[in-house]
């Protein structure tokens, strides 16, 4: 099966609470739709060009300052935090990954993926962005959280050659001149970090450890570039502020206090500094002040999605799950093609069947019956999505049905690797379901490939067409 999302779906061991601050060491995978979206934006043109389909190609978000970007064990895209961050233009970061797509047309990965299997490396811890409020306060989702063995941490070890680099830099020049774009924000990122290739390995960021840049790779790059430019397009305003909503974003999130009011003080006015300040405000537990920060920026953009999702985080994380479904259920709306904003949304109404004043049973068993279409919907676009699984899960004990609750279950613990409690769920489900159904069909499925007997010798979960993310 494919390395990278066998080490995705293995936890490494107790998952850490989410409300401890982060901190720049801290690593981990990030699920946000937002930025999910932008960077899909910036990339699926490229991948296009170089006769990839989308849809094949996975891209991953790990939390770390440091510059990085790579390719992994096939079509997987692997983008730290600190690439995002340290990006000056939206040119850059697409030049960059349209880099790393060159690695993949080139097949310069493909060796690499039997040495992944055997490395060691740091552990990562799972964080979430807007996708935050999926997790906080469902300690039985704990094994729903996205995790990896040790192995991870070596990923970034896997040294290209020069070689091998050179192609890469004109497979990507070629994908920015098939997509209209100006490559010279490749060049400027290579020119902007040359000095990294005076440091010693060591003090080198990840991103220069793996991928050598010199002197003459910039020379080889800069008459292209030139040549290209002149038929690009002008930089697109709309990246640049998806650019800019990206770091705030993230700077809001995972950095610290200080760091987000000396980044974006008070007298910057401008919607990212906003987004930023709320989302740190959201993050202090000033609920009040994260309240009001929201609403101003709904006020001045009604129809983007993530506001009204954060919106419906902070209210559902505040313990008011009822008032957090109609924020929620206009990100849906304005958003309908993202699997996350459907399982918040099904969270808020699993949350408001019983809240406190509801008295009408036919308004929560409706709520139930909503969360169960979103969460079906959901996983129809990730199916390997463990979280939507755990929450179906609890739609199905909601209803009475335990076979099928089982069932869920058992497919939220196959899709984070936990083959044991697959095994004995998959096992609880095949007793009480017919086996005539497509649940009970899947169960049985479950329980044979969880079976010990079953499995490879490497542990691994099998692969199933099924389980295909899209």
């Amino acid at each position: 099966m494919d390395v990278v999302k066998q080490l995705l779906r293995v936890v490494a061991g107790p998952v850490l609470a989410l409300a401890l601050p982060f901190t720049a060491s801290a690593q981990g995978l990030i699920r946000d739709a937002e930025i999910e979206t932008i960077l899909r934006e910036y990339s699926d043109p490229l991948f296009e060009a170089a006769g990839l389909k989308p849809a094949d190609v996975d891209i991953y978000i790990i939390q770390d300052d440091s510059l990085n970007a790579f390719v992994a064990a096939g079509q997987n895209v692997f983008i730290h935090t600190g690439l995002i961050m340290q990006s000056d233009t939206p040119e850059q970061l697409k030049g960059v990954i349209a880099h790393e797509t060159g690695h993949i047309a080139g097949g310069h990965n493909v060796t690499r993926e039997q040495a992944m299997g055997a490395a060691q490396g740091t552990s990562l811890i799972t964080l979430g962005l807007g996708a935050l409020a999926l997790f906080a306060g469902a300690p039985d989702a704990a094994m729903a959280l996205f995790g990896s063995a040790g192995q991870f941490g070596m990923l970034t070890a896997f040294t290209f050659t020069r070689t091998e680099e050179s192609a890469a830099d004109q497979y990507g020049l070629d994908f920015m001149e098939k997509t209209g774009q100006n490559p010279e924000g490749l060049l400027q990122f290579m020119e902007k970090f040359r000095y990294e290739e005076l440091m010693s390995v060591a003090r080198r960021d990840p991103y220069f450890r793996s991928h050598p840049i010199s002197t003459d790779r910039i020379a080889n790059m800069r008459k292209r570039v030139a040549q290209i430019a002149v038929n690009s397009k002008p930089q697109d305003a709309h990246s640049l502020e998806q650019l800019a909503m990206m770091k705030a974003k993230l700077v809001g999130f995972i950095g610290p206090p200080s760091r987000v009011l000396s980044r974006y003080p008070a007298s910057d006015q401008s919607i990212p500094a906003k987004y930023a300040r709320t989302i740190a405000a959201y993050r202090a537990v000033d609920i009040k002040a994260a309240m009001t920060g929201i609403d101003e920026l709904i006020s001045l953009k009604p129809d983007d999605p993530y506001f009204h999702e954060l919106k419906g985080q902070i209210l559902f994380e505040s313990g008011k799950a009822a008032e957090s479904v109609a924020p929620h259920r206009k990100s849906v709306e304005l958003a309908p093609q993202h699997a996350l904003l459907k399982v918040n949304l099904a969270r808020s109404l699993l949350g408001a069947k019983n809240a406190p004043g509801i008295k009408d049973e036919g308004l929560a068993e409706a709520r139930i019956k909503e969360a169960e279409g979103l969460l079906i919907d959901a996983i129809a676009l990730e199916k390997d999505n463990a979280f939507a699984w755990n929450q179906l899960a609890a739609v199905y004990a909601a209803q009475g049905r335990t076979g099928d609750a089982d069932f869920a279950t058992a497919e939220e613990a196959y899709n984070v690797g936990d083959m044991g409690r697959a095994q004995v769920f998959a096992m609880r489900a095949v007793k009480k379901l017919d086996p005539a159904t497509p649940n009970g069909q899947r169960a049985s499925d479950i329980a044979a490939l969880s079976d010990p007997r079953n499995r490879s010798g490497r542990g691994g979960r099998q692969p199933l067409a099924l389980h295909t993310k899209h």
